[in-house]
C-alpha cells in the first residue's frame, strides 16, 4: 500500500514528517523523476530522490525502529562533522542498515552522560518536541554556595537569555566543602540551559551529567565513549512518553554481541564501568 512521501522517509530516518513536509514545499523531493508535491503518495518500489540523491527503501515488513543509548565523554561534540576536526559523537556509533542516527537532543563539548540515537525520525522529533515535556535528568556538581532562596528561585524559574526556565526537580546529593552535587530534572532541552540556570544564582557548574532521558536511564556499567542496544521493550516504553507507536526488532540486534541484563553491548565493551 501507498503512504504519504514524509512517513516513508521519516521512517526511513531522514528527518522528521515535519521536516520533510519543509523539503516537499521547498522543491527538494522528486518521486520518479517527478517533483513531488504535498499529498503525494509513494510506495517503496518508487524512486524517491532528495536533492537530487536516490533514498534506498526497504519493504515496511523489512524495516524496524533502533535505539541505542550512547555514554558521551568530555570533549566530543554533538554534531556529525565539526569544522575544527574535534571528535564527535557520531564517530563512535555502529553503522545502521537503513537510514541514518538521528541524535536525541545534544550535549555541549563539557557535558557527559546519555545521548540516544535513533533511525526513525519521527520518534526523535517527538522525543525533542517541548510539547511532550519529556523528562532530562542530570547529575551537577556546584561551585560556590547555594542557598535555599536560590533553589526555590530555579523551581519558581528565572529568566534565561529571555525565557522563562526552571528545575521541575532538584535533588540534594550532598558533597564537601565548596563543591556539591545535585540531581535536578527539567522538560526543555535549550541550549546550555542547565549551566545558565545555577550561573543566574551567581554559582557555576564544575560537572554535568545526563544521568537519565524519559524512561531511559545510564547504564551504570556504560563505560564513556561506549553503546548499548536498547531492546523492544526498552523502545516501546520510550515510544510510548510521545504517544507513538513503533516497530522494534524483537530479537537481538546482532545475535554475534554478548548480552547483559536487557542491553546488549556493543564490541568496545570494557571491563571497567566509569561515569
Amino acid at each position: 500500500m501507498s503512504e504519504k512521501i514524509q512517513k516513508i522517509l521519516a521512517n526511513a530516518g531522514l528527518a522528521s514528517r515535519r521536516e520533510i513536509e519543509k523539503w516537499i514545499a521547498a522543491g527538494r523531493i522528486s518521486v520518479n523523476g517527478s517533483i513531488a508535491t504535498l499529498g503525494d503518495r509513494a510506495t517503496e518500489k518508487d524512486t524517491i530522490r532528495v536533492d537530487g540523491n536516490p533514498v534506498m527503501l526497504k519493504a515496511k515488513d523489512e524495516t524496524y525502529t533502533r535505539v541505542i543509548a550512547y555514554h558521551k565523554p568530555l570533549n566530543e561534540v554533538s554534531t556529525a562533522k565539526d569544522p575544527q576536526g574535534r571528535a564527535t559523537v557520531f564517530d563512535s556509533l555502529p553503522r545502521t542498515k537503513f537510514g541514518r542516527w538521528i541524535g536525541v537532543g545534544r550535549l555541549d563539548i563539557n557535558t557527559t552522560g546519555l545521548l540516544l540515537f535513533t533511525n526513525n525520525g519521527e520518534l526523535a522529533h517527538k522525543l525533542m518536541h517541548p510539547s511532550y515535556s519529556v523528562e532530562r535528568r542530570y547529575a551537577v556538581r556546584v561551585f560556590g554556595e547555594v542557598t535555599n532562596d536560590m533553589l526555590n528561585n530555579l523551581k519558581k524559574g528565572v529568566l534565561v537569555d529571555g525565557d522563562l526556565c526552571q528545575f521541575d526537580k532538584i535533588i540534594d546529593k550532598g558533597g564537601e566543602g565548596a563543591n556539591h552535587w545535585y540531581e535536578v530534572s527539567l522538560s526543555e532541552g535549550k541550549n546550555r540551559e542547565v549551566r545558565k540556570l545555577w550561573q543566574s544564582q551567581g554559582v557555576e557548574v564544575s560537572r554535568l551529567i545526563r544521568v537519565k532521558y524519559g524512561p531511559v536511564e545510564l547504564p551504570t556499567n556504560l563505560s564513556r565513549g561506549r553503546w548499548i542496544d536498547l531492546d523492544a521493550k526498552a523502545i516501546d516504553e520510550l515510544a510510548k512518553v510521545v504517544e507513538l507507536k513503533v516497530t522494534a526488532r524483537k530479537e537481538k540486534p546482532d545475535q554475534k554481541r554478548k548480552e547483559k541484563g536487557k542491553f546488549a553491548w556493543s564490541k568496545k565493551k570494557s571491563s571497567k564501568p566509569s561515569r
